[in-house]
């Protein structure tokens, strides 16, 4: 085991690997490290594609719950969705049927698939929603605003609640905005920006969704919801329940909370790092902190040198800032 011994207090760094059940985002594994400090464990996960930069603030959220905690819940509960990923229409129909969740995010412009793929994927899970269920579609940016405004409009007749991040830009995401009917959720441009707010000031958003690790912690994230001034949707990055459990403070210390959240994600993992992982029921999850697992801990452990060099690079930006 090694240290990373930053300013303000020390604690182990124990490095993670754990396989995805279904391939996620280009992933097949989910990796990182728990941080363990005197207020609990934090979880340090950037995606591989970070830099020091972003990843200072994904080092952040861990540092504050491992040092500091997290703002007093204001719900005990979290309404959650169910998260389809870019798997056949049977599959996707059986994922949602058997979820308990009466809201359903469907990942859409997965790379090497068709727009018929999607569409077949949404039609399926509207069938098993039924009428009054929500279903919404993440194209994480894939699309240009011509693609957007083809598949919006195909897609209008599923009765989409919104669409997260169509477009990559802010101002396709503006222009889009202005000639569909389908709401439009701000993710990767409130999370990889440099000024989060700016989404707003532009337009291209009807709503935001948060993710606390890029936004570098619960605080950091409430000020942005408030400074943003719109709906908000909490979503997890594909963390383990330590890292799930920010996300779920931060949904119980929003001030209103209008949108089922994304935080129902750890069943695409396939393992955990706690003896109870945060898992939804009835398509609700309970505000708690899960126990992390000294045994999964050692059956998930990966090389631990790579990631005590990636958080101290990211420290170091922590400085400088």
């Amino acid at each position: 085991m090694a240290v990373l011994t930053p300013p303000g207090g020390s604690g182990p760094l124990h490095a993670f690997s754990i396989p995805m059940r279904v391939r996620f985002r280009g992933l097949t594994r989910r990796e990182g490290c728990l941080l363990r400090g005197p207020a609990g464990w934090g979880e340090f996960s950037p995606f591989a594609e970070y830099g020091p930069r972003e990843c200072a603030r994904w080092l952040a959220c861990a540092r504050e719950a491992a040092y500091t905690g997290w703002p007093a819940p204001l719900r005990t509960r979290i309404p959650v969705n169910a998260t389809v990923p870019a798997v056949s229409a049977g599959a996707a129909h059986a994922l949602v049927s058997a979820s308990g969740c009466t809201t359903a995010k469907v990942k859409v412009a997965e790379p090497g698939q068709s727009d018929a793929h999607d569409i077949a994927r949404v039609e399926a899970v509207r069938d098993a929603l039924g009428p009054a269920g929500r279903v919404r579609i993440d194209a994480n940016g894939a699309w240009d605003l011509d693609h957007a405004l083809r598949m919006l409009r195909a897609l209008d007749r599923y009765d989409l609640e919104y669409a997260e991040q169509p477009c990559a830009t802010l101002d396709e995401m503006a222009r889009l905005r202005r000639r569909v009917n389908v709401p439009l959720a701000a993710d990767e441009s409130i999370r990889r920006a440099e000024d989060p707010v700016r989404v707003r000031a532009a337009g291209a958003a009807d709503l935001v969704v948060l993710k606390v690790q890029p936004l570098g912690g619960v605080r950091a994230a409430l000020a942005v919801a408030e400074a943003c001034a719109l709906p908000v949707v909490v979503s997890s990055a594909v963390e383990t329940s330590v890292g799930l459990a920010a996300g779920i403070a931060l949904a119980a210390a929003l001030p209103e909370l209008p949108y089922a959240c994304g935080l129902g994600t750890i069943g695409l993992l396939a393992g955990d790092l706690t003896e109870a992982p945060l898992a939804p029921r009835d398509g609700w999850i309970e505000v708690r902190t899960p126990s992390v697992s000294p045994a999964e801990l050692a059956a998930h452990a990966a090389p631990l040198a790579p990631w005590v060099e990636r958080a101290a690079l990211a420290h170091a930006r922590l400085e400088y800032a």
